[in-house]
């Protein structure tokens, strides 16, 4: 195993947005379009991920293991459908959980928050 790599390290809240370890990536607190509706929070948080994942030549097909915190677990078929689109198929392993936010937008802030793992295929 490699060396331990972390990128956009938060000194305020502790934590780091992503972390690569050996073949595996490790991505912590996803999210996007804040405030807008479920479907735009899921492809907002997917975008995040897939932009972290670009920085280090990665992308959503490497994904293999998302958690996934809804406010509404009522909301899955709605994440389900971005996922199919997003995903096409490649569906990484996941969990889904419900969850009250502790987030400035309140209840009509954040709706969704995705962390995952990627894993980078040897050549």
């Amino acid at each position: 195993m490699g060396e331990i790599v972390r990128h956009d390290v938060n000194e305020e809240y502790a934590y780091s947005g992503f972390v690569e370890a050996g073949d595996f990536v490790f991505l912590s607190f996803c999210v996007g379009n804040v405030g807008g509706t479920v479907e735009e929070q899921v492809e907002g948080a997917l975008d995040d991920m897939s932009s972290r994942l670009q920085q280090v030549g990665l992308g959503l097909a490497d994904v293999v293991k998302l958690d996934i915190l809804l406010r509404d677990v009522w909301d899955i078929p709605v994440m389900e459908a971005v996922f199919k689109r997003r995903f096409q198929g490649k569906y990484p392993a996941r969990k889904t959980i419900s969850t009250e936010f502790a987030h400035v937008g309140g209840p009509d802030g954040l709706k969704v928050q995705m962390d995952g793992v990627a894993y980078r295929p040897r050549a």
